[in-house]
C-alpha cells in the first residue's frame, strides 16, 4: 500500500484512524451512559414533567448520530484521496461540517445548562424519597433502595431529623450507620465527573472536526489543480 503510486493513501492512514477512533469513544461512551444501571434506573424512575428523561434520551442519539457521522467523514476522506474523487471529498467536507454544526450548539448547552442534568437527578432521587417517607406507596420504597445500591448512599441530609426511619427500610444494612453517605451530594460528585469528561470530549472532537474540515479543503483543492496529490516524473540535478 505504500508504493509511489500509492503515497495519498498511506499519508490518509493515520488522519483515518484517528476520527474511527474517535467515533467509537464516542460511541461508546453514549451506550454506557444511556444502558448505564445508574442511568437507566433514573430514567425509569423519573416522571414525563421531570426533564431528565428526555435528556438521557437525547443524549444517546446525539452520541450515535455524532459518531457514524465521524466514522462516515473518515472514511470518504480516506476513499477520496486514494480516487482523487473531488466528489468524495465534498462529501467528506459536507460530513465534518455536519458534525461541527452539532458539536457547537451541545458544547453550548452544556455551558449555558451546567447543572441541569445534577438537578433534575436530584429532583427524582427528591422525589421518591418524599413518596416513601409519607408511606404511600411500596412500589416508591423498591425504586429508592435501588437507588441507594446503586450509587451506594443512605438516605439525605435533613435539619428536621426525620429520616432514620426511611433509611433503616432502605439503605443496605452496611451503609445505614455510615456518615458522608448524602445520595444528593453522591449523586451530584458522580454526575459532574461524567460531565466533565463529556465536555472534554466534545472540545476533542470539535478540533478534530476543524482539523478535518481543513484536511479536506486542502485535499480537494490539490485535486481541483493537479491530477495527483504528488509529483511524477523525475528532478536531475545539474
Amino acid at each position: 500500500l505504500c508504493a509511489p503510486s500509492n503515497k495519498s493513501l498511506c499519508n490518509s492512514f493515520p488522519e483515518t484512524l484517528l476520527f474511527q477512533l474517535l467515533g467509537l469513544s464516542i460511541a461508546t461512551l453514549s451506550t454506557v451512559s444511556h444502558y448505564g444501571l445508574r442511568f437507566t434506573l433514573i430514567s425509569n424512575i423519573s416522571l414525563d414533567s421531570n426533564a431528565y428523561k428526555v435528556i438521557h434520551h437525547a443524549a444517546f442519539y446525539f452520541g450515535i448520530c455524532l459518531s457514524m457521522t465521524l466514522i462516515l467523514a473518515a472514511l470518504l476522506s480516506s476513499t477520496a484521496t486514494v480516487r482523487e474523487s473531488q466528489c468524495l471529498t465534498a462529501m467528506g467536507f459536507f460530513c465534518f461540517a455536519l458534525a461541527f454544526c452539532g458539536l457547537i450548539p451541545a458544547a453550548c448547552w452544556r455551558y449555558t445548562h451546567s447543572t441541569e442534568v445534577e438537578e433534575s437527578m436530584m429532583d427524582v432521587y427528591d422525589f421518591v424519597y418524599e413518596e416513601v417517607r409519607r408511606n404511600t406507596s411500596s412500589l416508591r420504597r423498591h425504586e429508592l433502595t435501588a437507588i441507594h445500591e446503586a450509587f451506594l448512599c443512605c438516605g439525605k441530609y435533613s435539619p428536621f431529623g426525620d429520616t432514620t426511619i426511611v433509611e433503616s427500610k432502605t439503605c443496605p444494612p452496611d451503609q445505614v450507620h455510615n456518615e458522608g453517605q448524602d445520595c444528593l451530594q453522591k449523586i451530584q460528585d458522580f454526575l459532574k465527573k461524567q460531565m466533565d469528561f463529556v465536555f472534554s470530549l466534545l472540545g476533542i472532537a470539535i478540533g478534530f472536526t476543524v482539523y478535518g474540515m481543513i484536511l479536506t479543503s486542502f485535499l480537494w483543492f490539490s485535486i481541483h489543480f493537479s491530477s495527483n496529490l504528488y509529483r511524477k516524473g523525475k528532478y536531475i540535478l545539474r
